[in-house]
């Protein structure tokens, strides 16, 4: 099972290289990059703080932001007041910058449907869900990791837990 998980996460690698390919053609055939793509997508339905477009985003805020400086900067997106936050201004779209997200969004379902012929909807239903499972199991076991790291630095400062203990504590955790 563990050699099976190995090879699905090379594949899963490969897919995800070959989609950030994709990705960035789309996008920067209407003069954008996949990041900006992707930044405006978040703020799209609603203006956020950098910061919480960042977390959605999965990535560090100081990108981000210089990513929606530069959205600013091209009139694709304007900083807005935060009624919660004084100091931390919400992005969001200009009509120029929902224009040209719609038009990335119009090469994208094009470039889908392309990419999914020949696949059953089926499949691709199947495939979502199971890719949806393991990133839960895998977001388990970092948090399980990570407590167990904890208490194995906790227990070492006390002058109990040996090194090398926590892969086994943090795997008893994880569901079957």
């Amino acid at each position: 099972m563990a050699e099976e998980l190995a090879l699905l996460v090379a594949d899963v690698f490969e897919a995800a290289g070959a989609l950030r390919r994709a990705g960035e053609a789309l996008a920067g055939a209407e003069g954008q990059t996949q990041a900006r793509w992707q930044l405006m997508s978040v703020v799209s339905e609603e203006s956020l703080p950098v910061a919480r477009a960042a977390r959605r985003l999965g990535v560090a805020r100081q990108g981000v932001q210089r990513i929606a400086n530069e959205l600013v900067r091209d009139g694709l997106a304007e900083f807005r007041d935060n009624p919660d936050h004084r100091t931390s201004s919400m992005l969001a779209l200009t009509p120029s910058g929902r224009r040209a997200l719609e038009a990335i969004t119009a090469r994208a379902e094009a470039a889908h449907r392309a990419m999914g012929e020949g696949i059953a909807q089926a499949d691709l239903a199947t495939l979502r869900a199971l890719l949806r499972r393991l990133t839960e199991q895998t977001d388990q076991w970092v948090e399980a990791e990570a407590e167990a790291e904890a208490e194995a630095g906790a227990g070492a400062k006390a002058g109990g837990v040996k090194r090398g203990t926590r892969s086994r504590a943090a795997t008893d955790r994880l569901p079957e």
